[in-house]
């Protein structure tokens, strides 16, 4: 690796909290030094030293595009010679709205934000604002955001109640957050069981990508609506990272489910800083101005990412975009998987979408405890051996990773090419 790279780290560090604005960015789990991005065209983004890198992670998976894609580029541009925010509602705003309650008729009105965290962070408050209850659900090795009640893990017992994962988030805040495992029905049924009069609000994220990709089961999902519907709580479906990135009406899509709230960001952004959370309409109308739950933003509808937005949305409407994607996606994890196969390596990968996950496991994983069996040290030599060969993967055996229209059959047949040489060395 070139010493640019490790200069500019070195530089970050002095100004910057462990050198980086959001940690997984630091390869703290992989090991080694994070590249300093350049320029991104299409599949491709390069460092500071110019060495270029078929991307993988397309910001984490907004870029359904690819990088610098002209059409969302033209739009900036345009949007901002006409000003950068007004803090008063402008007509493209309506037209992202419109756009996104037809493609998801579950939401029949939303609000836009400007991150996934805040998102989230007001579904969980409405939900408790219209049901008058406290509690909340969520489920190990799923993310939400670094909302102070969502940064929990798993209590020491079965149902008791989320301890605090960050210092600086008192207990008092968590205490009313209840941490299950992921597409365990028993135990769900068991926490409504014994709490559900007080239980707000289910968030879950119905195909997993923070602890990699992992899906919940049918059996799960109905169980999840069935004792919502019982109980009278809301089903919320985090959808920031599977919304427009799964297929054009997200997980729930796929699913079939009608969840009482979604929570929206990344591809909704088109690359720019975008969140909205939606409902149906006795729902909605419990936010401030007409509504006594309280939620507000600087930023909100943004002029420039809401044409970003509107664009990508416009795009990714195109005949078969999502089955041609789908393809190329799964043309990359089972290609993947037979590579790994030919040297006898414990491999497996699945995908929706162009989303996919990559574990160094026998099977493919159902729950959190399941990732955390795989081989990690063995991903990050992977990861390294990858990077070494142009292929830039996220830096942690916990993220799913991201296919866009930009990747070619080239970039594909390029990285299982990569892929061979790396299997035959681990």
């Amino acid at each position: 690796m070139s010493n640019a790279n490790e200069v500019a780290f070195q530089k970050a560090k002095k100004v910057i909290p462990g050198g980086v604005n959001s940690p997984v960015r630091a390869f703290g789990s992989v090991g080694g030094t994070p590249r300093t991005i350049d320029r991104g065209a299409g599949s491709k983004i390069y460092d500071v030293t110019g060495k270029e890198f078929i991307d993988y992670v397309g910001s984490w998976g907004p870029l359904i595009l690819g990088h610098a894609h002209p059409d969302i580029v033209r739009v900036v541009q345009q949007t901002a010679e006409r000003g950068l925010s007004f803090g008063a509602p402008t007509e493209k705003e309506i037209e992202l709205a419109e756009m996104i309650t037809r493609l998801v008729p579950s939401m029949e009105q939303i609000r836009l934000v400007s991150s996934g965290t805040e998102a989230t962070m007001s579904a969980i408050r409405l939900a408790r604002g219209f049901t008058g209850k406290p509690k909340i659900i969520k489920f190990e090795g799923c993310y939400h955001g670094h909302s102070d009640s969502l940064l929990v893990k798993a209590g020491s017992g079965a149902l008791t109640f989320g301890q605090p994962s960050s210092a600086g988030v008192p207990s008092e805040l968590t205490s009313h957050t209840i941490v299950l495992d992921y597409n365990n029905v028993e135990m769900l049924n068991r926490a409504f069981s014994e709490a559900g009069d007080e239980i707000a609000g289910v968030i879950i994220e119905p195909i997993a990508g923070n602890m990699n990709l992992v899906k919940a089961s049918p059996d799960f999902v109905s169980a999840l609506r069935n004792l919502c519907d019982r109980y009278g709580a809301l089903l919320i479906y985090d959808e920031v990272m599977t919304g427009f990135r799964v297929g054009i009406s997200g997980a729930q899509g796929i699913q079939g489910v009608t969840p009482d709230i979604t929570t929206l960001g990344k591809v909704i952004g088109g690359g720019m800083p975008m969140g909205a959370f939606g409902a149906r309409r006795e729902i909605m109308d419990r936010l401030a101005p007409i509504g006594p739950v309280y939620q507000a933003g600087t930023l909100s509808g943004n002029p420039v990412s809401v044409a970003a937005g509107i664009r990508t949305l416009q795009l990714i409407q195109e005949p078969e975009f999502f089955d041609d994607l789908t393809k190329v996606t799964r043309r990359l994890v089972d290609g993947m998987t037979e590579m790994a196969k030919k040297h006898s390596v414990d491999f497996c990968a699945d995908s929706v979408g162009g989303m996919f996950g990559m574990y160094f496991s026998r099977s493919i994983p159902e729950s959190f405890s399941d990732v955390m069996a795989s081989d990690r040290e063995r991903f990050n030599k992977f990861f390294h051996l990858m990077l070494d060969r142009g292929v830039y993967l996220a830096p942690s055996a916990f993220e799913a990773g991201f296919v866009s229209s930009a990747h070619s059959e080239a970039d594909i047949a390029a990285t299982l090419d990569a892929a061979d040489e790396t299997f035959a060395k681990l």
